[in-house]
């Protein structure tokens, strides 16, 4: 093959994480750091931070942010000035568990879709008029599987997010786009990447994992790194082409 490797150089660039202090989150912190950008890693967990920051040696900045508070987000980016890149990582299924739709309370309903869908929409409204106004942005919503097809959770409220996130994605794509910004979301598949998902994994007892990695033409589970590589490539030069996208990191389904 002709011409150099890819390589990811974010030099220059402020690079905000949400949802830093665990799982994917944390692994994306550790990426970018190593790419020369400027990275700083939110989240509402103070001490998961921490724990963040000692996985990518100190090169990276902490900020405790609740992604769902609009007043915060804002003032956060702020604080920050313009972001160049934006990985919206923050959310899941809030310590919840598959019930029947008859179960479901508001608040059940309600705290699912503000940290997946509020806080994907207020992040990307902060850091927009930056972007807009340098001409260019990279913003990346991390979407789900889920939010393609069906939760393995049960979670009626976890799967109607997630489609919501690609549906943002989608339309923040042409808001934006003639400004030089992208927005694209990753839809990863089942990534044992936090004490959530590995309580999933071993919930499911051996015989349904197997047919969970049977139904994976890769035959593995994910790990944290297949989805910040995808993460680093989207938001980097050489996807300047690339909008309005779901990207599905699943292994193959």
């Amino acid at each position: 093959m002709n011409g150099s490797p890819m390589a990811f150089d974010f030099t220059g660039q402020t690079v905000l994480v949400t949802g830093a202090a665990q799982g994917l989150g944390r692994e994306m912190v550790r990426q970018f750091s190593q790419c020369g950008g400027r990275v700083v890693a939110a989240d509402i967990d103070a001490d998961g931070l921490q724990a963040t920051s000692n996985t990518a040696e100190g090169r990276c900045e902490t900020r405790v942010v609740d992604v769902t508070d609009r007043t915060s987000v804002h003032a956060l980016v702020r604080d920050l000035g313009t972001v160049d890149v934006l990985v919206h990582s923050a959310g899941g299924v809030c310590r919840q568990v598959g019930r029947p739709l008859e179960e479901i309370d508001e608040q059940s309903w309600q705290q699912i879709f503000a940290v997946n869908v509020d806080g994907a929409f207020w992040c990307s409204q902060a850091v927009a008029t930056g972007m807009k106004a340098k001409g260019s942005g990279r913003i990346v919503l991390i979407s789900s599987g889920a939010g393609l097809g069906i939760t393995l959770t049960g979670i009626q409220a976890y799967a109607s997010a997630k489609a919501a996130e690609i549906g943002l994605t989608r339309q923040l794509a042409h808001e934006l786009g003639p400004f030089g910004v992208t927005v694209n979301s990753i839809a990863p598949g089942f990534i044992r990447s936090n004490p959530t998902t590995e309580a999933q994994w071993q919930a499911m007892g051996q015989v349904r994992q197997r047919q969970l990695v049977e139904n994976i033409a890769m035959r593995r589970t994910g790990q944290p790194d297949d989805i910040a590589h995808a993460a680093l490539f989207l938001a980097s030069r050489y996807a300047s082409w690339i909008s309005g996208q779901v990207l599905s990191v699943d292994g193959g389904r």
